[in-house]
């Protein structure tokens, strides 16, 4: 759904095609709206906006490129769109590449949705055999899985990032992708190996990867006392005098005189007086990050897939993500997080990010089912077999204009479609519902997304807009 309002006039740039459907550099509002106006251009798309011009190819104008940065997600993943600008700084006379936010999408995954679905139908099956029905013989202990499997929930993440990265790659002239592998490379932080194209080992960089991680692990609270809002450190779980590694799943957080008290003695002496507390810590040091595990099993099908589209492809981590994220002083989303990936050099700022973004949520292209199943599993309901009333189905984006009445006004979100007519608007706002059809005006056929329009977090320093 789109926020009441939200035209060309909320995105920050407007993709340009040229007359072959070709994309050109993109512009301002501004001068898309002349463009229109003088008739020398169409919409192509209203979300994201896109226009086609009717008097100009690709062959006869400059377009510079630009680059997409994917900053992938368990929840969420941040896209964003960005160009260097090179500039002379008169103070000092060196030159110095700025890197400025054109557009930013923030991508919002069904995958908790997919797993929960995928765990009903397997329920009802099981449950169907288990009764005292007529007996079918299981069909599924002679198949294997292919090579590259993904577990439906997690192929979601990989295909609608695709998705997404090849549609903004037909609207913009993408010259170069950069996406974060993981947040966290549990292999690098476990076996000490090199990560493939970073050098965030050495100097300013160093820690950032292992620190992260141990936060999101331990939730930011001291194991031993649980203090919260306080400094932590790194604490070894079994000391290094007595034979500890450096791995992860040795290390933990702590406050300081916890891990004064501690000293290196061991942790069942130290803690032999909470035997539940020390359970915990011993079984969570064992279990790697959820999240960081559902990126991992999908960070090579991702790049392997991103690959394909054309463009040159380079993987970075979320230490370097964050350290330039810390530099510029940007607010920790998607989108900021999306537009800090990559290599960002000394003296290089981000000095604009995009004022709004556009968050798709994926919501599906409907059911296959005709019929809607009782807590049993069996048939209770019989849907209709048309998806289409009216010219409208369940999903698109349309436009509502109601000249009086309770809802009067202009409503703009996706429609679900009755065979009587009477249909319902899900706007930013809240649902409309029981709007005629002939009061509907169809934007843009549904292709699986829900959007709205946030505003971006702003930051401090360089990373606020110009």
């Amino acid at each position: 759904m789109v926020a009441e309002g939200a035209g060309r006039e909320a995105h920050p740039v407007v993709f340009v095609l040229d007359k072959r459907g070709r994309p050109l550099q993109p512009t301002t509002p501004a001068r898309a709206r002349k463009l229109l106006k003088q008739g020398r251009a169409i919409v192509a798309r209203h979300t994201p906006f896109v226009i086609r011009l009717r008097d100009r190819v690709v062959e006869g104008s400059a377009v510079d490129g630009v680059a997409l940065r994917i900053d992938p997600g368990s929840k969420g993943t941040g896209i964003a769109v960005t160009c260097d600008i090179t500039t002379v700084d008169a103070a000092t006379g060196k030159v110095v590449t700025d890197r400025r936010g054109l557009y930013a999408v923030e991508l919002t995954h069904r995958g908790a949705l997919i797993h929960k679905k995928m765990g009903q139908r397997s329920a009802y099956r099981r449950g169907r055999r288990t009764r005292n029905l007529r007996y079918r013989a299981p069909r599924f202990r002679n198949r294997t899985k292919r090579k590259g499997w993904l577990a439906p929930s997690l192929r979601h993440r990989v295909d609608t990032t695709l998705s997404w990265a090849s549609r903004l790659q037909r609207f913009a002239p993408v010259a170069e992708l950069h996406v974060e592998l993981a947040s966290f490379d549990t292999h690098q932080l476990s076996a000490g190996g090199l990560l493939e194209g970073a050098e965030y080992q050495q100097g300013a960089l160093a820690g950032y990867e292992s620190r992260q991680y141990l936060l999101e692990k331990w939730g930011r609270v001291c194991v031993y006392c649980g203090a919260t809002g306080v400094p932590l450190q790194v604490e070894h779980i079994r000391s290094r005098c007595r034979g500890g590694s450096d791995r992860i799943s040795n290390l933990t957080l702590a406050c300081g005189p916890c891990n004064q008290a501690k000293s290196s003695r061991p942790i069942e002496e130290f803690l032999a007086g909470r035997p539940a507390r020390l359970a915990k810590i011993l079984s969570q040091a064992q279990r790697p990050l959820q999240h960081a595990a559902a990126m991992n099993s999908t960070r090579w099908a991702l790049r392997g897939a991103l690959a394909l589209l054309g463009p040159p492809l380079r993987a970075w981590s979320g230490g370097r993500t964050k350290y330039n994220r810390a530099r510029s002083d940007l607010a920790k989303t998607h989108t900021m997080d999306a537009l800090a990936v990559g290599d960002l050099p000394d003296g290089a700022r981000i000095t604009r990010f995009p004022a709004t973004v556009l968050v798709a949520a994926a919501a599906g292209r409907g059911a296959h089912a005709r019929t809607s199943a009782d807590k049993y599993g069996f048939p209770r309901l019989y849907l209709p077999r048309q998806k289409q009333f009216f010219g409208y189905q369940t999903g698109d984006l349309v436009r509502a204009v109601l000249p009086t009445g309770k809802y009067a006004g202009t409503h703009i979100g996706r429609v679900a479609v009755r065979a009587t007519g009477r249909f319902n608007i899900r706007t930013a706002q809240g649902l409309v519902q029981g709007i005629h059809c002939r009061y509907v005006q169809l934007l843009q056929r549904s292709d699986g997304y829900g959007y709205s329009i946030r505003k971006e977090e702003g930051g401090c320093g360089t990373g606020m807009p110009e």
